[in-house]
């Protein structure tokens, strides 16, 4: 376990854990929610493992976490004027919005669906992870399927702590609720999920209601 100050650098954190990504890795970090557990989307054996470790179904996809908005185009194959909308408004932040997938997103992250959930997170920790190892990581949460998440490092050691390399100590996250997923590949965009971002700021923003 890592301790991650985001007052101070953490640069040297930061490098130990994209070390242990490229390395095909599994590590865990704050979110502005929970904590998330990260690997390398490019790697077809840590995200194989991901899905073991959280005894995850295979139907069930897994959002992604990007280091910019500008990396966007180099996952998703058509941004729709409505989604850029949302995204100047709410990213980063809660708000995962579904796109079409291009060709080097998994499968196994899809669940076949060719669809896959981005966000660009506000914590600086997920963040900076993803651009340390200029790739979109993973954002789903640090537990097991099915079980709470995680809001502080201590829960996802006791949890996952032997099945995972790395765990990014930032402290408590606020928990609560977890990211509002959006599904822009329909007209009008439809939520899957509520979350931090309410229906309400969502429906301003689509049809431009003050």
């Amino acid at each position: 376990m890592l301790l991650v100050d985001i007052s101070r650098d953490f640069q040297s954190a930061i490098n130990q854990a994209r070390n242990a990504l490229l390395a095909g890795g599994v590590t865990a970090f704050p979110t502005e929610t929970f904590y998330g557990l990260g690997v390398d989307i490019r790697n077809e054996a840590a995200i194989r493992r991901l899905f073991a470790i959280k005894k995850r179904s295979d139907n069930n996809p897994i959002l992604i976490l990007i280091p910019s908005i500008e990396s966007l185009t180099q996952y998703v194959t058509n941004v729709p004027p409505v989604a850029l909308r949302l995204i100047e408004l709410f990213w980063p932040g809660g708000l995962t919005i579904v796109f079409e997938a291009k060709g080097i997103i998994s499968p196994l992250l899809t669940a076949g669906t060719g669809n896959i959930g981005v966000r660009l997170s506000s914590h600086p920790v997920a963040t900076t992870l993803a651009g340390a190892i200029g790739s979109a990581i993973t954002g789903t949460s640090a537990n097991i399927s099915g079980e709470p998440p995680c809001q502080n490092a201590e829960e996802v050691r006791a949890f996952l702590g032997d099945k995972i390399d790395l765990i990014l100590d930032g402290g408590k996250t606020i928990g609560g609720i977890g990211s509002t997923i959006l599904d822009a590949t329909t007209d009008p965009p439809r939520i899957i999920r509520q979350g931090l971002i309410s229906a309400e700021q969502i429906k301003a923003c689509i049809f431009n209601v003050e």
